[in-house]
């Protein structure tokens, strides 16, 4: 059988197995991105104190990197399969068929909250009001998400390795970006302190940014937060579609890059950016998208980091949409139907509704998916400790797994139970896993899990032992050219002045920022750090582009 180029119902071809910095990257990108704005904000908005945000965020996000490096990374290279080919074969075809539509529209929903980021701050060029209703309230903004829209989508369409090339880019001029926008706008807040009042850090947080109140989450509201809010790739095993083409299952710990310098250092850097942009604006912090905050502590640099924020998450978000509605049909081509998804998420983008109500609705999609999560890790671990056999319903050839099935809206009916007693929407993920785990193995061992199916069992085992062996073989073979490889990027003029170029312009950009913080002024940091960020920019394409080519010739003549 002919290996489809994304591989979207076989396993992944060994040498198709990408290196750490791509993931690295990935999360970088996708979680230094554009929801951080409107999250940081968030907090600021919702009366949070500064102690909550600080210590909620450390442990939820660990627990989070936690799922990624336990869970989702090891069953994704294991099986070297997407999420939807590996439930397949755990839940049969008609399961997949529900679950993907499921999945695939919500990630179409986020995606789509995404571009509507990016168009936040390519309005600002036409002077388009901020659009935080539920609706857009000017034409000239959907035309604007439209276009946003066609170059997302364009990216998505490419595949894993170009949408991983682009963050690569992105990644690290992004996160310095939102140091520097705090940087910037810090200095304003510090100045609202009355003379002879304590001045450090947390004692502006607490008065200016993070101020607390009775109503307000607290710190275990925050750290659930940080837990569920990317459910859907961690617990959810949406992240399988990315971490398949992982050389180790040890780099879905790079999710910390994401988690600790996007939903723990972006975050609380967007807060001071909101906090202080809103104090510039003589508004409240309610009335301020993403673009004006950034446009207030970056200028033209900060609407190019708005722009490129969505970006970077709508892109592997449209990709793993694409992907869901796939498995509805394998036999259709991935390309034209990532396009498709695209165009409905385009759409989408164009009312702003999930951009205002984000927090909740990452938890709804994290909690609504995640009991068939559960359902996978008890199927491919907890099952053979308890003698039950993997893929059980795959051998009696069902159609629907109606255990898995019961267990997914069993687990989510009491969730519901438990939102309707007070529980808060955050605190539902225990519970829920656990009902779902339990609730798996009581009906799959009535339904049919205790029989051997030892011939199918066996003939399985075998087929997947030989695939591991060549893929071993293939990664030990990697290894010894890895010095090589190294040695050709660091002979390569054209790659080590470009790499030289852009690290040059990121300190360039660093050295602009620190400069207004410590006593410098705001407007020329506006004005002058849109400069080597487009140096940058086209140096690092350049350095990834040559290293990409040393790689390919490398893959090809090997």
């Amino acid at each position: 059988m002919a290996v489809a180029q994304e591989f979207e119902t076989t396993p992944v071809d060994p040498s198709k197995l990408q290196p750490a910095r791509f993931f690295a990257a990935s999360y970088a990108g996708e979680h230094v991105a554009g929801t951080e704005f409107v999250i940081g904000a968030m907090f600021v908005a919702w009366g949070v104190s500064a102690a909550d945000v600080i210590w909620g965020l450390l442990w939820g996000n660990l627990l989070a990197v936690l799922m990624w490096g336990l869970i989702c990374a090891p069953i994704a290279t294991q099986t070297r399969l997407t999420l939807y080919a590996y439930l397949e074969r755990i839940a049969g075809p008609g399961t997949i068929k529900l679950y993907s539509a499921v999945n695939g529209i919500m990630f179409c929903i986020l995606a789509g909250a995404m571009i509507t980021v990016s168009a936040s701050a390519v309005r600002i060029l036409f002077d388009i009001p901020p659009q935080v209703n539920w609706y857009p309230t000017d034409f000239r903004f959907v035309l604007v998400v439209l276009g946003v829209g066609a170059v997302v989508v364009a990216m998505a369409v490419k595949g894993f390795r170009r949408v991983a090339q682009f963050a690569e880019v992105c990644a690290p001029w992004m996160i310095l970006m939102f140091i520097a926008g705090a940087l910037a706008l810090y200095p304003v807040l510090n100045a609202q302190m009355p003379a002879g009042e304590d001045t450090s850090f947390m004692a502006v947080a607490e008065k200016l940014i993070w101020t607390g109140s009775d109503e307000g989450l607290g710190f275990w509201h925050v750290a659930a937060f940080a837990w569920i809010c990317n459910l859907a790739m961690h617990g959810s095993l949406s992240d399988m579609t990315m971490l398949r083409y992982a050389r180790r299952s040890s780099y879905g710990y790079f999710s910390a890059f994401g988690m600790f310098l996007g939903h723990y250092m972006a975050w609380v850097c967007a807060g001071i950016m909101g906090a202080g942009a809103a104090l510039i604006a003589k508004t409240s912090i309610d009335t301020l998208d993403p673009g004006a905050v950034a446009y207030q502590a970056l200028g033209a640099a900060g609407i190019i980091a708005v722009i490129i924020a969505g970006w970077t998450t709508s892109n592997p978000t449209i990709y793993r949409a694409g992907l869901a509605f796939h498995s509805l049909n394998p036999k259709w081509d991935r390309s034209k139907v990532t396009l498709f998804t695209g165009i409905v998420t385009t759409i989408i983008a164009c009312s702003p509704f999930v951009f205002g109500n984000l927090l909740n609705f990452v938890g709804l999609m994290g909690l609504t998916l995640m009991p068939v999560g559960a359902v996978i890790v008890t199927e491919h671990w907890i099952f053979p400790r308890l003698g039950l056999t993997r893929y059980w319903a795959h051998y009696a050839d069902h159609n629907i797994n109606w255990a898995a099935i019961g267990a997914w809206f069993g687990s989510l009916a009491i969730a519901y139970l438990l939102n309707m007693s007070g529980v808060h929407l955050f605190f539902l993920l225990l519970p829920t896993w656990l009902a779902a785990t339990a609730l798996y193995l009581a009906l799959a061992s009535v339904m049919g899990a205790k029989e051997a199916h030892t011939e199918q069992a066996t003939a399985y085992d075998k087929s997947e032992d030989k695939r591991r062996a060549l893929e071993a073989a293939h990664l030990e073979q990697v290894a010894t050219e890895a010095p090589v490889l190294r040695a050709q990027a660091e002979a390569d003029g054209k790659l080590v002045l470009a790499r030289a170029v852009a690290l040059v312009s990121l300190l360039v950009c660093a050295v602009l920022s620190v400069r207004v913080f410590t006593g410098g002024d705001l407007e020329s940091l506006r004005s002058l750090l849109i400069w080597p960020t487009l140096v940058y920019f086209i140096a690092a394409t350049i350095w990834v582009i040559e290293k990409d080519k040393i790689e390919t010739n490398n893959t090809e003549t090997s």
